[in-house]
């Protein structure tokens, strides 16, 4: 067995070194002058079957001892981690010190490698950490906005001879230019004014806007090869709608669900609306309590590995650093972020451990299957996706992080705003939505980086193309 030492460079990096006897290094000697007698060709001897001396003579014993080195090398410092008890977090620059004497073989094979590791973290007490959610009721007022919304589903467009208004369909013509170019064409599109899901600006610029009518709006734009540059957007307006709603009645709760009367539709609405708000809190409680958890521990964080997830990231979008999207910016922001996943990560995973958490197979299915939902794929298929790129041991991870918190918010005071106290033991049960999916940003073994808003798009199309 190796002998290895570990010298603490700082809380997250340290130098190991490691020494192989020549009795260790003598296997791998032999094997050297196995896999070089069958690519010499020596007159006399068969291929395979050349003398280990002939050999020395032909390339030299240093040559063999180097091989011998480069070919065990990776299995010597596999070794020295497991005799030291490290998990490391990233490559070590590894530098051979000492070799075995080549005629003697007196002497050590001894190397060095610096390399990071998981910072020893001291768990904070995290029983009872009080946090603050908005008061939030059931009332009738949510039950009604409950009730539009599906009467939406089932409205109807009609066109309107009026500028157009807030929560209005309209048809609308598009055309971008940057400069004295024309960028970007597009007619007929149909879009809800005040929706939010198209340029910014836009929404100021139709409102008050009656068919036939144009106005012109700057906005920056957000892809394509012109991503992130300004430009000056025409609108021109060719129709406006309105949509009309049918009557909340009986023959409507027939139509929209399987009640055969409205007040059996508003009652079962009612207790929807009470779960949504068991979410709701639970939601924000969630995440207040990790807020209130970080605060409480120092989690020290290597900068390789940040960098690292930074350079994956940029790279898999094919950006280059000084493009409009690779900004110092953006790299700070995430950066900031791969480093916040870090640390929650670390300190979750040692609650789990110290919870003694488990994972049960139906937990991982019921997380594939709400994120498969959200990326439009059947179930079935996202899980073969994640099996082939080895990427389920990283879900039963973040499975098991996601219950450590759930354990974290279930020993936590929750009050709200008025100074009710909050049950939560809806949310915090395995049949709860703290499991509620969100996407899977890319990540390797250690370190889940975090989402900016502009790369929520982004990571969804990466796990397809994964």
């Amino acid at each position: 067995m190796v002998k290895s030492t570990v010298e603490n460079l700082n809380p997250t990096r340290v130098k190991l070194t490691v020494e192989v006897t020549s009795e260790e290094l003598e296997p791998k000697i032999k094997a050297a002058y196995k896999s070089i007698a069958e690519q010499v060709q020596v007159p006399g001897f068969r291929k395979g079957k050349v003398p280990a001396p002939i050999i020395d003579q032909r390339v030299g014993r240093e040559y063999v001892i180097q091989q011998a080195i480069n070919d065990g090398l990776n299995d010597f410092y596999q070794q020295g981690l497991a005799e030291a008890d490290l998990a490391p977090l990233s490559r070590p620059e590894v530098e051979i010190e000492e070799i075995p004497d080549v005629k003697t073989n007196e002497g050590v094979l001894k190397f060095t490698g610096e390399l990071d590791i998981k910072p020893v973290i001291e768990l904070p007490e995290y029983s009872g950490l009080e946090v603050e959610v908005e008061s939030r009721s059931a009332d009738e007022s949510a039950v009604q906005e409950q009730l539009d919304e599906l009467r939406g589903r089932f409205g109807t467009l009609k066109d309107v001879e009026r500028p157009a208004a807030k929560d209005d369909f309209v048809t609308i013509d598009l055309i971008a230019t940057v400069g004295e170019e024309e960028v970007d064409t597009a007619s007929g599109l149909s879009y809800q004014v005040g929706a939010g899901t198209m340029l910014e600006g836009i929404d100021e610029a139709l409102e008050g806007l009656s068919a036939g009518e144009d106005a012109t709006f700057e906005t920056t734009l957000a892809g394509g090869e012109h991503s992130g540059e300004t430009a000056s957007v025409k609108v021109t307006l060719q129709a406006v709608k309105e949509r009309e709603l049918p009557e909340a009645d009986d023959e409507f709760a027939q139509l929209a669900s399987e009640f055969d009367t409205i007040e059996e539709l508003r009652a079962d609405l009612q207790s929807k609306a009470e779960e949504n708000l068991v979410v709701e809190q639970g939601i924000e409680a969630r995440d207040k309590v990790l807020e209130k958890l970080m605060e409480l521990i120092e989690v020290p964080v290597p900068e390789s590995v940040v960098a690292e997830q930074v350079e994956q990231h940029f790279a898999s979008q094919g950006h280059t650093p000084g493009d409009d999207h690779d900004t110092e910016e953006h790299r700070e922001e995430l950066s900031k972020q791969t480093a916040d996943a870090f640390r929650n990560e670390l300190v979750l995973d040692e609650i789990a451990q110290k919870e003694e958490i488990g994972v049960e197979q139906s937990e991982v299915i019921e997380y594939i299957v709400s994120t498969a939902s959200q990326y439009g794929m059947e179930p079935n298929q996202f899980a073969q996706m994640l099996d082939q790129a080895g990427q389920v041991p990283m879900i039963m991870g973040e499975v098991r992080r996601r219950k450590a918190l759930a354990k974290v918010l279930e020993l936590a005071v929750v009050k709200d705003t008025e100074g009710n106290v909050v049950d939560l033991t809806d949310f915090v049960t395995p049949a709860g939505d703290e499991y509620e999916a969100e996407p899977a940003a890319a990540e390797n073994a250690e370190v889940e980086a975090g989402e900016t808003e502009t790369e929520k798009s982004e990571a969804a199309e990466d796990t397809k193309q994964s």
